[in-house]
Protein backbone atom coordinates (compact mmCIF):
# COMPACT_ATOMS: atom_id res chain seq x y z
CA UNK A 1 0.00 0.00 0.00
CA UNK A 2 1.32 3.42 -0.94
CA UNK A 3 2.50 5.84 1.70
CA UNK A 4 -0.25 8.20 2.89
CA UNK A 5 2.06 11.21 2.61
CA UNK A 6 2.84 10.35 -1.00
CA UNK A 7 -0.85 9.89 -1.76
CA UNK A 8 -1.71 13.28 -0.24
CA UNK A 9 0.88 14.93 -2.45
CA UNK A 10 -0.43 13.19 -5.56
CA UNK A 11 -4.01 14.18 -4.67
CA UNK A 12 -2.94 17.80 -4.22
CA UNK A 13 -1.13 17.77 -7.58
CA UNK A 14 -4.14 16.30 -9.39
CA UNK A 15 -6.42 18.89 -7.78
CA UNK A 16 -4.14 21.71 -8.93
CA UNK A 17 -4.12 20.29 -12.46
CA UNK A 18 -7.89 20.11 -12.38
CA UNK A 19 -8.13 23.76 -11.36
CA UNK A 20 -5.74 24.83 -14.12
CA UNK A 21 -7.50 22.89 -16.89
CA UNK A 22 -10.87 24.12 -15.62
CA UNK A 23 -9.67 27.72 -15.88
CA UNK A 24 -8.34 27.12 -19.41
CA UNK A 25 -11.66 25.54 -20.35
CA UNK A 26 -13.57 28.60 -19.17
CA UNK A 27 -11.22 30.96 -21.04
CA UNK A 28 -11.62 28.97 -24.26
CA UNK A 29 -15.40 28.91 -23.80
CA UNK A 30 -15.51 32.68 -23.36
CA UNK A 31 -13.52 33.18 -26.59
CA UNK A 32 -15.47 30.55 -28.50
CA UNK A 33 -18.78 32.40 -28.60
CA UNK A 34 -17.30 35.47 -30.24
CA UNK A 35 -15.07 33.52 -32.64
CA UNK A 36 -17.91 31.20 -33.64
CA UNK A 37 -20.19 34.13 -34.36
CA UNK A 38 -17.49 35.87 -36.43
CA UNK A 39 -16.81 32.75 -38.51
CA UNK A 40 -20.45 31.93 -39.18
CA UNK A 41 -21.62 35.45 -39.97
CA UNK A 42 -18.84 36.09 -42.53
CA UNK A 43 -19.51 32.93 -44.55
CA UNK A 44 -22.52 34.32 -46.47
CA UNK A 45 -20.52 37.43 -47.43
CA UNK A 46 -17.67 35.38 -48.94
CA UNK A 47 -20.10 33.08 -50.74
CA UNK A 48 -21.98 36.07 -52.14
CA UNK A 49 -18.72 37.53 -53.45
CA UNK A 50 -18.16 34.34 -55.41
CA UNK A 51 -21.70 34.39 -56.79
CA UNK A 52 -21.26 37.95 -58.02
CA UNK A 53 -17.84 37.17 -59.51
CA UNK A 54 -19.34 34.14 -61.24
CA UNK A 55 -22.05 36.28 -62.77
CA UNK A 56 -19.45 38.81 -63.96
CA UNK A 57 -17.02 36.27 -65.39
CA UNK A 58 -17.15 35.43 -69.10
CA UNK A 59 -18.78 32.15 -70.06
CA UNK A 60 -15.57 30.99 -71.75
CA UNK A 61 -12.69 29.99 -69.48
CA UNK A 62 -10.18 31.28 -72.05
CA UNK A 63 -11.75 34.74 -72.01
CA UNK A 64 -11.81 34.68 -68.22
CA UNK A 65 -8.09 33.87 -67.96
CA UNK A 66 -7.29 36.73 -70.29
CA UNK A 67 -9.39 39.09 -68.19
CA UNK A 68 -7.41 38.65 -64.96
CA UNK A 69 -4.16 36.84 -63.97
CA UNK A 70 -5.90 35.29 -60.96
CA UNK A 71 -7.82 33.06 -63.37
CA UNK A 72 -4.88 31.94 -65.50
CA UNK A 73 -3.91 28.29 -65.19
CA UNK A 74 -0.13 28.35 -65.39
CA UNK A 75 2.21 25.45 -66.17
CA UNK A 76 5.48 27.38 -66.03
CA UNK A 77 7.09 26.26 -62.79
CA UNK A 78 4.95 23.31 -61.76
CA UNK A 79 5.23 24.46 -58.13
CA UNK A 80 2.42 24.81 -55.59
CA UNK A 81 2.41 27.24 -52.70
CA UNK A 82 0.76 25.84 -49.58
CA UNK A 83 -0.46 28.29 -46.94
CA UNK A 84 -0.83 26.41 -43.63
CA UNK A 85 -2.72 28.08 -40.77
CA UNK A 86 -2.29 26.75 -37.23
CA UNK A 87 -2.58 28.07 -33.65
CA UNK A 88 0.32 29.64 -31.77
CA UNK A 89 -0.40 27.50 -28.70
CA UNK A 90 -1.12 23.84 -28.12
CA UNK A 91 -3.40 22.01 -25.69
CA UNK A 92 -6.17 21.87 -28.29
CA UNK A 93 -6.60 18.16 -28.84
CA UNK A 94 -5.65 16.68 -32.20
CA UNK A 95 -6.08 19.91 -34.17
CA UNK A 96 -2.36 20.63 -34.58
CA UNK A 97 -1.56 16.94 -35.09
CA UNK A 98 -4.00 16.73 -38.01
CA UNK A 99 -2.41 19.77 -39.67
CA UNK A 100 1.09 18.33 -39.26
CA UNK A 101 -0.12 15.02 -40.68
CA UNK A 102 -1.33 16.82 -43.83
CA UNK A 103 2.03 18.57 -44.10
CA UNK A 104 3.90 15.26 -43.84
CA UNK A 105 1.98 14.04 -46.89
CA UNK A 106 3.28 16.99 -48.91
CA UNK A 107 6.81 17.52 -47.67
CA UNK A 108 8.27 14.84 -49.96
CA UNK A 109 7.16 16.84 -53.00
CA UNK A 110 10.17 18.88 -54.10
CA UNK A 111 7.90 21.27 -56.01
CA UNK A 112 6.00 22.34 -52.91
CA UNK A 113 6.76 25.64 -51.18
CA UNK A 114 5.21 26.67 -47.89
CA UNK A 115 4.01 29.73 -46.06
CA UNK A 116 3.04 29.18 -42.44
CA UNK A 117 0.79 31.15 -40.11
CA UNK A 118 1.10 30.02 -36.51
CA UNK A 119 4.03 28.86 -34.41
CA UNK A 120 2.80 25.27 -34.03
CA UNK A 121 3.24 24.52 -37.74
CA UNK A 122 6.29 26.73 -38.23
CA UNK A 123 8.63 24.39 -36.29
CA UNK A 124 7.85 21.18 -38.25
CA UNK A 125 8.15 22.97 -41.61
CA UNK A 126 11.34 24.81 -40.70
CA UNK A 127 12.98 21.72 -39.20
CA UNK A 128 12.43 19.77 -42.43
CA UNK A 129 14.63 22.29 -44.31
CA UNK A 130 11.97 22.71 -46.98
CA UNK A 131 11.14 25.78 -49.01
CA UNK A 132 9.65 28.00 -46.31
CA UNK A 133 8.95 31.38 -47.88
CA UNK A 134 7.73 33.16 -44.75
CA UNK A 135 6.19 32.58 -41.36
CA UNK A 136 3.73 34.74 -39.45
CA UNK A 137 2.32 34.47 -35.91
CA UNK A 138 -1.36 33.66 -35.68
CA UNK A 139 -2.04 35.42 -32.38
CA UNK A 140 -4.22 34.56 -29.44
CA UNK A 141 -7.05 37.01 -30.10
CA UNK A 142 -9.71 37.29 -32.79
CA UNK A 143 -7.91 37.74 -36.15
CA UNK A 144 -8.08 41.13 -37.80
CA UNK A 145 -8.23 41.87 -41.50
CA UNK A 146 -4.78 43.48 -41.31
CA UNK A 147 -3.19 40.09 -40.60
CA UNK A 148 -4.25 38.90 -44.05
CA UNK A 149 -2.59 41.64 -46.10
CA UNK A 150 1.09 40.55 -45.69
CA UNK A 151 0.12 36.97 -46.59
CA UNK A 152 -1.81 38.14 -49.65
CA UNK A 153 1.18 40.26 -50.72
CA UNK A 154 3.46 37.20 -50.72
CA UNK A 155 0.84 35.13 -52.54
CA UNK A 156 0.49 37.80 -55.24
CA UNK A 157 4.25 38.17 -55.60
CA UNK A 158 4.71 34.44 -56.23
CA UNK A 159 1.60 33.71 -58.28
CA UNK A 160 1.51 36.77 -60.51
CA UNK A 161 5.23 36.49 -61.26
CA UNK A 162 4.77 32.81 -62.26
CA UNK A 163 7.02 31.51 -59.47
CA UNK A 164 4.20 29.12 -58.53
CA UNK A 165 1.36 27.77 -60.64
CA UNK A 166 -1.20 27.35 -57.86
CA UNK A 167 -1.91 28.32 -54.27
CA UNK A 168 -3.67 26.06 -51.77
CA UNK A 169 -4.77 26.57 -48.17
CA UNK A 170 -4.43 23.93 -45.46
CA UNK A 171 -6.64 24.98 -42.56
CA UNK A 172 -9.11 23.67 -40.02
CA UNK A 173 -12.78 24.07 -40.94
CA UNK A 174 -15.20 24.78 -38.10
CA UNK A 175 -18.14 22.39 -38.43
CA UNK A 176 -19.42 22.60 -34.86
CA UNK A 177 -18.17 22.87 -31.31
CA UNK A 178 -17.51 19.13 -31.31
CA UNK A 179 -16.24 18.75 -34.89
CA UNK A 180 -13.34 20.48 -36.66
CA UNK A 181 -11.86 18.98 -39.82
CA UNK A 182 -8.65 19.65 -41.72
CA UNK A 183 -9.43 21.09 -45.13
CA UNK A 184 -7.39 21.76 -48.28
CA UNK A 185 -8.80 24.60 -50.40
CA UNK A 186 -7.71 25.69 -53.87
CA UNK A 187 -7.21 29.46 -53.68
CA UNK A 188 -5.48 30.25 -56.99
CA UNK A 189 -6.08 30.12 -59.85
CA UNK A 190 -9.67 31.12 -59.19
CA UNK A 191 -12.13 28.66 -60.70
CA UNK A 192 -15.49 30.34 -60.54
CA UNK A 193 -17.41 27.50 -62.11
CA UNK A 194 -15.99 24.92 -59.68
CA UNK A 195 -15.52 26.97 -56.55
CA UNK A 196 -16.36 25.43 -53.20
CA UNK A 197 -18.77 26.93 -50.77
CA UNK A 198 -17.08 27.60 -47.41
CA UNK A 199 -20.15 26.32 -45.62
CA UNK A 200 -19.93 23.11 -47.67
CA UNK A 201 -23.48 23.63 -48.87
CA UNK A 202 -24.83 25.12 -52.07
CA UNK A 203 -27.64 27.57 -52.37
CA UNK A 204 -29.41 25.83 -55.23
CA UNK A 205 -31.78 28.72 -55.80
CA UNK A 206 -28.97 31.26 -56.21
CA UNK A 207 -26.99 28.97 -58.51
CA UNK A 208 -30.08 28.33 -60.64
CA UNK A 209 -30.77 32.04 -60.89
CA UNK A 210 -27.19 32.70 -62.04
CA UNK A 211 -27.29 29.94 -64.63
CA UNK A 212 -30.60 31.16 -66.03
CA UNK A 213 -29.65 34.81 -65.94
CA UNK A 214 -29.67 36.71 -69.22
CA UNK A 215 -26.95 39.11 -70.32
CA UNK A 216 -26.61 41.93 -67.84
CA UNK A 217 -25.17 45.39 -68.31
CA UNK A 218 -22.69 46.52 -65.65
CA UNK A 219 -21.57 50.02 -64.72
CA UNK A 220 -18.61 50.34 -64.54
CA UNK A 221 -17.68 47.76 -67.16
CA UNK A 222 -17.00 44.10 -66.56
CA UNK A 223 -13.27 44.62 -67.20
CA UNK A 224 -13.13 47.16 -64.38
CA UNK A 225 -15.33 45.33 -61.87
CA UNK A 226 -13.98 41.77 -62.03
CA UNK A 227 -10.30 42.43 -61.13
CA UNK A 228 -11.19 44.39 -57.99
CA UNK A 229 -13.86 41.88 -57.09
CA UNK A 230 -11.46 38.96 -57.43
CA UNK A 231 -8.85 40.77 -55.35
CA UNK A 232 -11.44 41.33 -52.64
CA UNK A 233 -12.54 37.72 -52.89
CA UNK A 234 -8.98 36.40 -52.36
CA UNK A 235 -8.51 38.62 -49.31
CA UNK A 236 -11.86 37.72 -47.77
CA UNK A 237 -11.43 33.99 -48.47
CA UNK A 238 -8.11 34.00 -46.65
CA UNK A 239 -9.58 36.08 -43.81
CA UNK A 240 -12.49 33.65 -43.56
CA UNK A 241 -10.05 30.77 -43.09
CA UNK A 242 -8.31 32.76 -40.35
CA UNK A 243 -11.66 33.04 -38.55
CA UNK A 244 -12.45 29.35 -39.12
CA UNK A 245 -9.07 28.36 -37.67
CA UNK A 246 -9.51 30.58 -34.62
CA UNK A 247 -13.00 29.22 -33.90
CA UNK A 248 -11.75 25.66 -34.37
CA UNK A 249 -8.83 26.30 -32.01
CA UNK A 250 -11.04 27.56 -29.20
CA UNK A 251 -13.61 24.80 -29.66
CA UNK A 252 -10.92 22.09 -29.68
CA UNK A 253 -9.17 23.59 -26.65
CA UNK A 254 -12.42 23.86 -24.69
CA UNK A 255 -13.26 20.19 -25.32
CA UNK A 256 -9.68 19.06 -24.63
CA UNK A 257 -9.53 20.98 -21.35
CA UNK A 258 -12.95 19.67 -20.33
CA UNK A 259 -11.73 16.10 -20.89
CA UNK A 260 -8.52 16.87 -18.98
CA UNK A 261 -10.53 18.28 -16.07
CA UNK A 262 -12.74 15.19 -15.94
CA UNK A 263 -9.70 12.91 -16.08
CA UNK A 264 -8.00 14.84 -13.27
CA UNK A 265 -11.12 14.52 -11.13
CA UNK A 266 -11.22 10.77 -11.79
CA UNK A 267 -7.59 10.49 -10.70
CA UNK A 268 -8.35 12.47 -7.52
CA UNK A 269 -11.25 10.12 -6.75
CA UNK A 270 -9.11 7.02 -7.26
CA UNK A 271 -6.22 8.41 -5.20
CA UNK A 272 -8.65 9.45 -2.47
CA UNK A 273 -9.94 5.90 -2.35
CA UNK A 274 -6.39 4.54 -2.05
CA UNK A 275 -5.64 7.11 0.63
CA UNK A 276 -8.68 6.09 2.66
CA UNK A 277 -7.71 2.43 2.38
CA UNK A 278 -4.13 3.16 3.43
CA UNK A 279 -5.33 5.29 6.33
CA UNK A 280 -7.79 2.60 7.44
CA UNK A 281 -5.07 -0.04 7.20
CA UNK A 282 -2.75 2.08 9.34
CA UNK A 283 -5.46 2.60 11.96
CA UNK A 284 -6.26 -1.10 11.99
CA UNK A 285 -2.61 -1.98 12.55
CA UNK A 286 -2.38 0.49 15.42
CA UNK A 287 -5.48 -1.00 17.05
CA UNK A 288 -4.05 -4.48 16.67
CA UNK A 289 -0.77 -3.36 18.26
CA UNK A 290 -2.62 -1.82 21.20
CA UNK A 291 -4.82 -4.90 21.61
CA UNK A 292 -1.80 -7.20 21.48
CA UNK A 293 0.01 -5.12 24.06
CA UNK A 294 -3.04 -5.10 26.34
CA UNK A 295 -3.39 -8.90 26.11
CA UNK A 296 0.30 -9.37 26.84
CA UNK A 297 0.06 -7.19 29.93
CA UNK A 298 -2.97 -9.14 31.21
CA UNK A 299 -1.14 -12.44 30.79
CA UNK A 300 1.74 -11.14 32.85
Amino acid sequence: MANTLSLRRRIKTAQNVSKTTRAMQMIAASKLKRSQQAALTSRPYVNKLMEIARSLAPKSSEDASELHPYMQKGTTSGKTLYVIISPDKGLCGGLVTNLIREYFKLRKDEKSVFLTVGKKIEVPVASAHKNLLASFPFGTTLPTFGQVLPVVAIINDNFLSKKVDSVKLITTHFNSVFSQTTKITNLLPVQLEESQNLNQTKDSKSVKEIKNATDTLFEPSQQELLPELLKRYIEMTLFQHFLESYASENAARMIAMQNATNNAKDIVWELQLLYNKARQEKITKEILDISSAAVAMEQE
